[in-house]
């Protein structure tokens, strides 16, 4: 939770605002003019009391103008809503989309520290109150300031000294205001952390439903579950409690002065200095002042949700961005790649994934890097494009430190094809053709998904090129968004091609179409093969073996095997032939 204060989160909050101060200022006014309505109303309440069934004498400027003034309040009503809804939505936008900005400049590291499913949170629920309290908030405590300063200004005007019973209430709300307001902001915080972890969750439970069922574990997920909903439950109980004790006694005050008032009336109806209407004017101010000291009350909830919702999102628009500080312009890279000493250490963890690497992987050569699970061959590949940064040591490209490179200029230069392929819900050409390949020529495209082994499911599909392949690739299987990955690769064109054991997942058939595809996609490039299967490497040029994170072996897959080490162990285990 953040350290900042309350006061600072909303200076901070109102800033967004700022863009929309004119669609604000224009509600405020309008809120002004229905204020000014609604008090018209109160004051023609008297006359009309006190000349039509006092006096007994009708006239009509007096319905006449009733219905002028219920008709002007609601049409100041109506352009208050509109301007402030569309401040607050225009708000809540621009803070997503600036979130979602950050989230993708932000290091690997941060989406190792926070799951997915709390950054959706952040994205929608909490960009969505933080919007509420910056403006709809603002909304809810100028609309009912106004009115309630017209409604005493009405009362005043019409008799100061019952009006001045109201005075013996303000300090005991103001006093029950502040104190539930801090109640409010911690059980706000905690119940959006719980909301996080409930849908982080559900997430898993959701994503691994076959391995749930496999292994019968519907009810232990289903628990969790249960357990987390049934704290936020309790959570949303408090505040609804807190929210209705606060406003029961803002109504036990408004009953208390009501019967103040009363008296307080009475007498001056005796002396003769209050007539009917005047009562009435009085009696219908004092109720129609409890909803709107509710309704103040009741935005203390959205305040405070809000701002703890904004330390959320503040928490991740103030995290410290990748380091991209590069200004040597690159073009196209040669490709020679040198390890020097590289250490690598994931946040929070205890072992380092890469100690002491070094290594040099030529233009035009295959560099492929093995080793048991866990080993930190996944790890070296993401230095490269430095979705991580090495804790010592330097990586060079075409001798130069990666990081003399703006970031942008170094990742045009890399092709990237991993087992889990990630494609997006749209049209073929869209997947292949990709971010800056976007807008590619047609006949490209067709080359590339040509040169993928993927033609013929493609021209399968309805729309062929432009057919859509649903979310995350759904429609299509485990090769067929292999070979679309390969695809975007080839269509990229790019120096250095690292393959994340790319294979290692699919059936013999599929595998063959992709090791093809990766034949026509691999000459002529500064290749780096993590492979699980050995056999899928014995053509390398250099083989790295890597074992608790340290370069143990390198040279090709004959001299390894002569040398009889880890490579000649990995290999005889794989496929079961005596070291």
């Amino acid at each position: 939770m953040s350290s900042a204060a309350p006061s600072a989160t909303y200076r901070r909050l109102r800033g967004y605002a700022r863009p929309y101060w004119g669609l604000i200022a224009a509600g405020m006014l309008a809120m002004a003019l229905e204020a000014g309505a609604s008090a018209g109303t109160l004051k023609l309440l008297g006359p009309i009391v006190d000349d039509i069934f006092v006096r007994h004498v009708f006239s009509y400027w007096l319905p006449g103008g009733l219905v002028l003034l219920l008709l002007a309040r609601g049409l100041f009503g109506l352009v208050s809503d509109y301007t402030i809804a569309r401040a607050g939505r225009g708000v809540a936008r621009d803070l997503r989309l600036r979130l979602m900005a950050q989230y993708l400049r932000l290091p690997g590291a941060r989406f190792d520290a926070e799951p997915v499913p709390s950054m959706l949170t952040r994205l929608g629920t909490d960009s969505e109150q933080v919007a509420q309290a910056a403006v709809d908030a603002l909304k809810v405590m100028v609309s009912n300031v106004l009115g309630i300063l017209a409604t005493l200004a009405v009362m005043v005007w019409t008799s100061w000294r019952v009006s001045l019973v109201l005075l013996l209430l303000a300090p005991a709300l103001a006093w029950m205001m502040s104190r539930v307001g801090q109640r409010y902001r911690m059980l706000n915080h905690e119940i959006q952390e719980s909301s996080a972890r409930m849908l982080q969750g559900a997430d898993q439970a959701l994503h691994a439903q076959q391995d749930v069922k496999a292994y019968g574990a519907q009810a232990a997920e289903l628990a969790r579950y249960a357990a987390e909903t049934w704290r936020n439950l309790r959570l949303a109980l408090k505040i609804e409690v807190t929210r209705g004790t606060l406003s029961m006694l803002v109504q036990v005050l408004g009953a208390i002065g009501v019967a103040v008032m009363l008296v307080v009336a009475g007498r001056e109806a005796q002396h003769g200095r209050l007539t009917a209407g005047d009562f009435m004017t009085l009696m219908t101010a004092m109720v129609s002042l409890v909803p709107a000291l509710r309704q103040l009350t009741n935005v203390q909830s959205m305040l405070q949700r809000g701002i703890s919702s904004a330390d959320r999102v503040f928490a991740v628009l103030d995290a410290e961005p990748e380091r991209d500080a590069g200004t040597r312009p690159l073009a196209r890279a040669q490709g020679l790649i040198e390890f020097r000493h590289v250490d690598a250490r994931y946040e929070g963890s205890a072992t380092p994934a890469l100690r002491d690497v070094s290594f040099v992987a030529r233009p035009g050569t295959v560099t492929a890097v093995v080793g048991r699970s866990g080993s930190g061959k996944s790890t070296l590949a993401r230095l490269i494009p430095r979705f991580y940064e090495p804790a010592a040591g330097q990586i060079l490209l075409d001798g130069h430190p990666l990081t003399d490179y703006p970031l942008a200029d170094l990742r045009r230069q890399i092709a990237m094809v991993g087992q889990h392929v990630l494609l997006f819900d749209g049209s073929v050409a869209q997947n292949v053709a990709y971010g800056e390949l976007e807008g590619s020529d047609e006949a490209r495209i067709a080359a590339a998904v040509q040169d993928a082994n993927a033609a013929e499911f493609v021209a399968g599909l309805p729309g062929g090129l432009h057919g859509h392949i649903g979310a995350k690739g759904g429609k299509l299987s485990g090769g067929q968004r292999q070979r679309l990955a390969i695809a975007r690769a080839m269509l990229k064109d790019a120096p250095i091609l690292i393959l994340d054991e790319a294979t290692a997942a699919l059936d013999n058939a599929s595998e063959r179409l992709v090791q093809e595809a990766l034949a026509r996609l691999i000459p002529h490039r500064t290749t780096l093969i993590i492979a699980h299967r050995l056999s899928t490497i014995e053509h390398a040029d250099q083989v790295l073996v890597l074992d608790e994170g340290r370069l143990v072996e390198q040279g090709t897959h004959a001299e390894l095997l002569a040398r009889g080490g880890v490579y000649a162990h990995l290999h005889a285990m794989q496929f079961r032939e005596p070291a």
